[in-house]
């Protein structure tokens, strides 16, 4: 097993990674912490020196079924415990909602889970399926992180587009007010179909936005641009990446009843940017992928932002 992945499930299908437990269903919130074996807690403990003496404004995130140190915070650090972080999300979206994967990295120290909504949207004869990620870590190095990432069901592209009108995203550190901060983000995430909405009005206005295909290979040169005196190899990988997007663009067959225009355009850089296989492929590269379903994919965004600044 990879060795930034310790322990998930997934549904039917292999997820980003292609390791993990297979279920035949997705599974409820009790049912997903088991076969994810996240049913562990985080203890914080005192820390001491070699002969005795405490270390004053820190503590270590202990699990508790090993003992394992998960890392080292402040004393002002709070735990969000992996059964609160599905009990969470459970209360957020309601009753419907089951757990397609979940599972924890880097040997503890991060951990997340990914829940399909019950709702069913039909834009623009696509079915997009609207799912939450809830990102959570125990070794002091990111916030607590849940965001909305909608799939376009037929090809599996993601399309967590960062919109004007509606908020995709929530944050917040380990510290202070932690359950007041959770309340926050149920206020600005309860109502998903908000961001849903807007990105039908998008996904439509993208539609009619029609492009020849000289405008197409340019936006493909935009997005791969040549670095000043690039060696042979450079100029190599930067060819194939454009040949790639070009051929899902023109030939994919998901998108043959889409039309020329900006959607398809915005489809075919998604199909790349979460579906090819890199240049150079690092240990950790589906684990990164993954955590671009958060934090927004560069190369989509800035596929995105071209079109709407045309």
């Amino acid at each position: 097993m990879s060795a930034n992945v310790e322990t998930m499930f997934y549904t039917r299908e292999k997820p980003w990674h292609g390791l993990g437990t297979r279920v035949e269903q997705a599974l409820c919130s009790s049912e997903a912490l088991t076969a994810a074996e996240l049913n562990w807690n985080v203890l914080q403990k005192e820390m001491r020196t070699e002969d005795g003496l405490m270390v004053a404004g820190f503590k270590a995130n202990v699990r508790d079924i090993d003992n394992k140190v998960l890392g080292v915070v402040t004393d002002r650090y709070k735990v969000v415990q992996n059964e609160e972080a599905f009990a969470f999300t459970d209360e957020l979206l309601g009753e419907g909602i089951t757990y397609e994967t979940a599972g924890s990295l880097q040997e503890g120290r991060r951990t997340w889970l990914l829940a399909k909504l019950p709702d069913r949207y039909i834009i623009s004869g696509d079915e997009i399926a609207p799912y939450l990620v809830f990102m959570n870590s125990f070794d002091g190095s990111g916030a607590i992180k849940v965001a909305m990432t909608p799939i376009r069901v037929v090809c599996q592209n993601t399309l967590n587009l960062a919109l004007d009108k509606a908020k995709r995203c929530w944050a917040a550190k380990h510290t202070g007010d932690i359950r007041g901060k959770m309340e926050d983000a149920r206020n600005t995430l309860l109502f998903a179909d908000c961001y849903m909405k807007e990105l039908g009005k998008t996904i439509d206005n993208l539609n009619r936005m029609k492009l020849s295909d000289r405008r197409v290979y340019e936006y493909i040169d935009m997005l791969f641009p040549l670095l000043d005196n690039p060696t042979d190899l450079q100029k190599k990988n930067i060819m194939k990446m454009k040949e790639e997007v070009k051929v899902r663009y023109f030939d994919a067959p998901d998108l043959q009843q889409v039309g020329k225009n900006a959607y398809r355009f915005v489809n075919a850089v998604s199909d790349f940017a979460t579906h090819s296989k890199p240049l150079k492929e690092r240990a950790n590269y589906r684990e990164n992928l993954f955590g671009k379903t958060i934090e927004g994919n560069p190369m989509i965004d800035k596929a995105f932002e071209m079109i709407m600044s045309a």
